[in-house]
């Protein structure tokens, strides 16, 4: 018998019996497929608890809404952003804002909560401001203002001379005592951040420039041998 009509009876075979000959000594089975059907569902994102908190508005500040875009002008200066598609932007009666979701997306949700916050300190530091307070911890460390410059005497051979950002205010007490004040919550953390960078503090003698209410943990200096 040729190669090719052995082929064509193998695969009649298959088609008409579960098993196949068993000239060439192979016993396979036929297994029945049942198809697989999946269904599609639809799951809602939660509200974000941050996002879903209204932002009061007090009355010495103005909101100007185009679009996606909102200015924010108070007595201590203006802000500006731009909202993502994901979210919205809504004024109610009685000076309340709102920020909501444009559409249930997992970005969406991520976003809702961001916004509202970033709009949050908007209208409180336009309207009242922040301030970031630092402390100098080491003999001989001290800070001073000089014109528009903060100069830092931190143990280095030189002292560390550092330009105060346009719109923030650097006050010193004591010589030691760092307060940065403004209406940007955002640049205030990255200046007070750049001056600690200089000399973190240290964890054996808490020697250093630390935040205010930051809290250093202390460790254990090496004993000497004991006799």
């Amino acid at each position: 018998m040729s190669s090719s009509s052995l082929t064509a009876s193998l695969h009649a075979s298959t088609l008409r019996s579960p098993f196949v000959g068993s000239l060439n000594g192979f016993h396979v089975s036929s297994v029945a497929v049942r198809r697989v059907g999946f269904v599609s569902k639809t799951v809602e994102c939660k509200e974000s608890r941050i996002g879903k908190q209204p932002i009061s508005v007090p009355s010495n500040v103005t909101l100007t809404m185009e679009g996606q875009d909102l200015k924010v002008k108070g007595p201590l200066g203006e802000m500006a952003i731009t909202y993502p598609r994901e979210v919205k932007l809504e004024k109610e009666d009685g000076g309340i804002l709102r920020v909501r979701k444009a559409m249930e997306t997992r970005r969406a949700n991520q976003m809702h909560g961001l916004f509202r916050t970033l709009t949050d300190n908007m209208v409180v530091g336009v309207s009242k401001g922040f301030e970031k307070k630092l402390q100098l911890v080491g003999v001989g460390y001290r800070a001073t203002i000089e014109g528009k410059d903060i100069v830092l005497n931190l143990g280095f051979s030189h002292p560390v001379r550092m330009e105060v950002p346009a719109g923030l205010q650097v006050k010193v007490e004591e010589n030691t005592r760092i307060t940065v004040s403004g209406y940007d919550k955002s640049e205030i953390g990255q200046f007070a951040a750049s001056i600690r960078k200089w000399r973190p503090p240290e964890p054996y003698k808490g020697k250093g420039v630390k935040y205010a209410d930051e809290i250093v943990r202390r460790k254990e200096g090496k004993a000497g041998k004991k006799k």
